[in-house]
């Protein structure tokens, strides 16, 4: 099986963009969060493309890998990677579905309590909505081109895997375009989305191994 914390850390593609940016005010961040949130309660399910690069300090290059993902409230999510090689995990109640090429398994992580916050913290960067978390500190930033959150676990295991998520927001839909997730060795995940559709028609067969 594929190294399952690469799986929870592709949430993003970074980019270098990130010049001239400013925290927001508090009326600023009042109007962004209530724009994200009514954003995230009115997508249903999402289907899109996605770029994913994985940043590792040893490595001279990112490794890239690219796919789709979708996702159907209130928690369906699955991740199809299809270059450079197949691989799907599905995150379904309490369970990680795997099919590496064709081999299937299943873990369970309903009976670990970081797991599932790790699964919580997938849906909820997916939709956009983590701003009620408790287990995060949360500072926000502005640039002429997109609205960024950055959150910071408070809980010391979560810590141990995650420093940092950070979402890129569309100023316009208030959907997510990018996630980050800075690790403690600050090697980090990067994914784009691309070619997005919200609220289309999604059969609960997709989220079967």
């Amino acid at each position: 099986m594929r190294n399952y914390f690469l799986l929870l850390f592709f949430i993003g593609i970074g980019s270098s963009i990130q010049a001239q940016e400013t925290a927001m005010n508090a009326s600023e961040i009042a109007a962004f969060k209530e724009k994200v949130i009514a954003s995230a309660k009115t997508t249903k399910t999402i289907k899109t493309d996605f770029v994913q690069y994985k940043h590792l300090d040893f490595l001279a290059d990112d490794v890239k890998t690219s796919g789709k993902m979708v996702f159907k409230a209130p928690n369906l999510v699955k991740w199809e990677y299809t270059n450079p090689y197949q691989y799907s995990v599905i995150f379904k109640e309490d369970q990680l579905l795997i099919n590496d090429g064709g081999t299937k398994s299943k873990v369970d992580i309903g009976n670990s309590k970081l797991f599932k916050k790790l699964n919580q913290l997938i849906v909820n960067s997916v939709k956009g909505n983590m701003f009620n978390d408790a287990d995060f500190t949360v500072s926000f930033f502005k640039s002429p081109k997109y609205n960024k959150a950055v959150f910071i676990p408070k809980d010391k295991k979560i810590a141990g895997y995650i420093a940092s998520f950070e979402l890129l927001f569309n100023k316009d839909d208030a959907q997510v375009y990018e996630v980050k997730m800075v690790e403690p060795s600050q090697d980090f995940t990067r994914i784009v989305f691309s070619n997005r559709t919200l609220n289309s028609t999604i059969n609960d067969s997709v989220f079967s191994n």
